[in-house]
């Protein structure tokens, strides 16, 4: 699972003025769906599955209460399984794509809220997000993934979000809460095997990778240890549950013979009483 925030700078991603020319870029795909008759995919948000482009826009840029002309106005969130989960998500295209938002509503948007540490829900944020079936550049396998567009005022219009600040869970001071990002990463990833049901390798988790990236040997050997204790639980877990299994099969079958027996008794006095 890759997720990235992004926002800032003078390209795609600008977000210190309106939301149109990112709202525009990412109906990019439209165009093709529709020559090849496969139909539009609408921008959705927290509790619906349909909404233009045009409220989009309006909500997201009049959505800034306070913030100053060289503030931010909203970030971009992009979550882009990999071809594993996203086979895991569903067979079919359709499928996949009702998977991953109801993922995005009903995990990763609350764990985005619960980060900044001042009691939020999913509801409080403002937010639309347009699932792609493409990613520029990349020909082959699966490259189905979300674009999120999230405000920086919650949906009130009155508390400042910002998921790049660098201060993290903090309760003093002028800036209270904060935003871990690696720390959302992580949850998100946790959240989707949770929702999903996806049995994640070692190799494939955001902790063993970002190890492996900072070069921590350390944190790598202690990513190893937790996995052959996890493994080792496993077993035991595996050979506890065989083993009720076995004694479950042994009671049903002394059940059985037990009534066997008493049907045997029942048919032998029955025959004693006809003589």
């Amino acid at each position: 699972m890759n997720i990235k925030i992004l926002g800032g700078g003078t390209g795609t991603y600008a977000n210190q003025g309106s939301s149109a020319a990112l709202a525009s870029y990412l109906q990019h795909e439209d165009l093709l769906r529709m020559k090849e008759e496969k139909g539009l995919e609408p921008f959705f948000d927290q509790e619906r599955e349909r909404v233009s482009a045009r409220e989009v826009v309006y909500r997201l840029d009049h959505n800034k209460s306070q913030l100053g002309k060289s503030d931010a106005k909203f970030y971009s969130i992009i979550v882009s399984p990999s071809e594993k989960e996203l086979q895991h998500l569903g067979k079919t295209k359709q499928e996949q794509a009702r998977a991953l938002k109801a993922y995005v509503r009903q995990e990763l948007a609350p764990a985005y809220a619960a980060n900044f540490n001042k009691g939020l829900e999913a509801k409080d944020i403002l937010y639309y997000g347009k699932v792609h079936y493409e990613r520029d550049g990349q020909a082959e396998g699966e490259q189905m993934h979300a674009h999120l567009i999230v405000s920086r005022k919650d949906i009130a219009n009155k508390l400042k979000l910002s998921p790049m600040t660098n201060h993290r869970a903090t309760g003093k001071g002028a800036v209270r809460g904060g935003f871990d990002r690696e720390a959302f990463v992580q949850v998100c990833e946790e959240w989707f095997d949770r929702h999903t049901g996806y049995k994640r390798g070692q190799e494939e988790s955001f902790a063993y990778c970002h190890a492996l990236k900072r070069g921590n040997v350390e944190a790598i050997r202690q990513l190893a240890r937790e996995r052959v204790a996890l493994e080792a639980q496993r077993k035991q877990q595996r050979q506890q549950a065989e083993k009720m299994k076995q004694q479950q099969q042994q009671k049903q079958a002394q059940k059985a013979r037990q009534h066997q027996s008493r049907q045997e008794k029942k048919q032998g006095h029955s025959r004693g009483i006809r003589r």
